[in-house]
């Protein structure tokens, strides 16, 4: 029974799903004056804005730049050079960003507007956790789940609208698992206009396939949490993108049944022996790569699995009730009890170099969050620590930005107007005090969100949120 439950956890890794595509605002600086909710968390939304003498890490995996002055004009970048050789407009904002990194907002495509309140049992924050995800660098998100997707629409459709702060939300179909009938679903909720979706756990080839087959004769995209399908298999079918890196790859669990997920301890096992340099491996990687499947680093939620590693900092956690606190603790010591939670320690160490690997074989990398498991992974936290997990893989920091930015834009169709600072794209700017290129944990500190030319005065978002997670 503890066992079932701690792998019913872990599957929640992945959860009950859903994904949408929405319209870019191009005028959303306008449209933020008119705010009905959120208008104390804004302090910066004039049409002329200079940030100026600052590090900028660009997100195209370039080096980063020093002395760089930034012009926002009406919610798009007007203009970035060297301070030396950019004008500052009359009657800008200036911004004296001097020992400042400048980074584009994050690209997220792994993340959730709901958390675990213990064991099988979710609650959705869509509000709150818009808000969160914003004030942590996330200015575009897609949700690789959903346990309230009209909740989700709502939150897009406000955001979008201007009523409300948060990134642009991608929102999923419900998820595609085992008996479903997948081609009616997914034609069924690409006339909800979501424009993504989701394969889960027990999902048969033969499902799979239809869905994909679906999904793909409408221009869409489908991705999965795979158990009972290998990744083989599913590149083969014609998948788009995996979840969880390998870590949930059940291709190297010896003797394994078609269609069927393996026990969840010993498919850990098989990902921990892996080499990422052995032949079986290899072509794996190429497999994936000769059919364009894109993987999701979500290094945060498999982290928070794992006894030896950092927990979450202390005011991520004074974001939860009271009650929630309890509950992840006693979620985090049934894990790290059980022999699944031991065998997540060796899992999660060859995760990380067998996604560096795939990406060094030229693999495209996405990053995401998860805020499932066991809740140790919190939205307007988790992201900045994902880039610090990708740039513990291995990745330089400016491979770690691009991973989490521009490759996340590209995946979703949105690299000409969000994913990287260059002039002529949207304003979504994080704002980091210190050198991020020097120590990737100065991500940390992260004073102020532009999305679209407006700024976000994070602080104010994680005051406001301190304890209301559980709610």
């Amino acid at each position: 029974m503890q066992k079932n439950r701690l792998r019913m956890l872990w599957i929640a890794t992945a959860e009950l799903a859903v994904i949408v595509l929405i319209p870019w605002g191009t005028h959303f600086v306008l449209k933020a004056l008119n705010y009905r909710f959120d208008q104390d968390l804004v302090v910066h939304a004039e049409p002329v804005i200079a940030m100026t003498h600052a590090m900028v890490i660009d997100g195209t995996g370039a080096d980063p730049q020093q002395d760089m002055t930034l012009v926002i004009r009406d919610g798009r970048i007007a203009a970035l050079g060297p301070s030396s050789h950019v004008p500052i407009p009359a009657g800008a904002t200036v911004i004296d960003a001097r020992g400042k990194t400048l980074l584009p907002g994050f690209v997220m495509v792994h993340e959730h507007l709901f958390y675990p309140t213990g064991a099988q049992a979710f609650k959705s924050f869509p509000i709150l956790f818009a808000r969160l995800y914003l004030a942590g660098g996330e200015t575009t998100i897609r949700t690789a789940g959903s346990m309230s997707p009209d909740g989700d629409l709502s939150i897009r459709d406000d955001i979008a609208a201007g009523r409300r702060i948060g990134p642009d939300i991608d929102v999923t179909s419900p998820y595609i698992d085992g008996g479903t009938n997948a081609a009616p679903m997914v034609g069924d909720w690409a006339t909800k206009r979501v424009t993504s979706f989701k394969a889960y756990t027990h999902v048969t080839r033969a499902e799979l396939k239809a869905a994909i087959d679906a999904a793909h004769a409408k221009g869409l995209k489908i991705t999965g949490h795979l158990c009972s399908v290998t990744y083989a298999e599913a590149a083969g079918l014609g998948i788009d993108n995996l979840e969880h890196g390998f870590a949930v790859a059940t291709d190297f669990v010896a003797d394994k049944t078609p269609d069927i997920c393996p026990n969840a301890s010993v498919q850990a096992e098989s990902i921990a022996a892996l080499d990422p340099q052995s032949e079986p491996v290899r072509t794996l990687f190429r497999t994936l790569i000769d059919r364009n499947v894109a993987l999701t680093s979500t290094g945060t939620v498999l982290e928070s699995l794992v006894d030896a590693r950092p927990r979450p900092p202390q005011a991520a956690l004074d974001l939860l009730s009271d009650g929630l606190q309890r509950t992840y603790r006693d979620l985090l010591n049934a894990t790290v009890a059980s022999y699944w939670g031991k065998v997540q320690g060796p899992a999660f160490a060859a995760n990380m170099r067998l996604e560096k690997a795939f990406a060094d074989a030229g693999g495209t990398l996405l990053a995401g969050t998860d805020p499932t498991g066991n809740g140790g992974v919190v939205p307007g936290f988790s992201g900045k620590r994902e880039i610090e997990l990708l740039v513990e893989e291995g990745f330089s920091v400016s491979q770690a930005i691009k991973i989490a930015t521009l490759n996340g834009a590209r995946f979703l169709g949105r690299d000409r107007e969000v994913g990287s600072l260059e002039i002529g794209k949207r304003a979504d700017i994080v704002v980091i005090d210190g050198d991020a290129a020097a120590d990737i944990t100065a991500i940390e500190h992260m004073p102020l969100v532009f999305k679209a030319g407006i700024g976000i005065d994070t602080a104010k978002v994680f005051a406001a949120a301190k304890g209301k997670i559980g709610l």
